[in-house]
């Protein structure tokens, strides 16, 4: 006699991925379950030095805070959640909380990824997301093309084209974001140099 067994929904599948990978990065992106690896020395880098610069710029006095590894509910599917890199949202973000360890989209001002060995998420599925979710900014740290790309504005579901950035050059962070900062794309790509070229202070 066949004993029946019940179907994991994609959220327990995802809950069950985390518990057996410490360190990976487990996300549900437009209904697909999406492992990423533990973070390289350069990428760990690259978002201290971007918490730096934030700081210098005053995020905090702004009335904004940064995090990384907090998750993103997402409004494309009922168990879709990403886990930016890197996050500024509104200080009292954690009265958004909707499940876990996931916060409502209204609470992020700007989401940062810096692309691994899963970059055409970050290129693709989490560009669409993002902009579903109304996340004012999204810049990508693009390694495996060596640039950085800035998205904002998102329109109906939709950001307008990125703008592009090259090594030697610096980021001017969107107003929208609450501070005036310029980030470095070297320091975005690999974390060797300061991360601050400018700010507005």
């Amino acid at each position: 006699m066949a004993v029946p067994q019940q179907e994991m929904t994609l959220g327990e599948a995802a809950d069950q991925l985390a518990r057996a990978l410490p360190g990976h990065r487990v996300e549900i992106l437009q209904g697909r379950l999406t492992v990423t690896p533990p973070p390289d020395g350069s990428h760990a880098l690259s978002l201290t030095k971007l918490g730096r610069a934030f700081d210098r710029a005053g995020i905090v006095e702004a009335g904004h805070e940064y995090v990384q590894g907090i998750g993103l509910w997402l409004p494309t599917l009922p168990e879709d959640f990403a886990i930016p890199d890197f996050s500024i949202v509104d200080e009292d973000f954690r009265d958004a909380h909707v499940t876990k360890n996931y916060y409502a989209p209204n609470v992020f001002r700007m989401v940062v990824e810096v692309t691994s060995s899963n970059w055409s998420d970050d290129l693709g599925p989490k560009v669409e997301c993002y902009a579903q979710a109304r996340i004012p900014v999204y810049l990508v740290a693009d390694r495996k093309h060596d640039e950085v790309l800035l998205y904002q504005d998102p329109a109906d579901g939709k950001y307008p084209d990125p703008q592009r950035f090259k090594r030697g050059q610096s980021v001017p962070v969107p107003r929208s974001v609450g501070v005036a900062v310029e980030l470095s794309v070297d320091v975005l790509l690999d974390g060797d140099a300061d991360s601050v070229v400018g700010d507005g202070h």
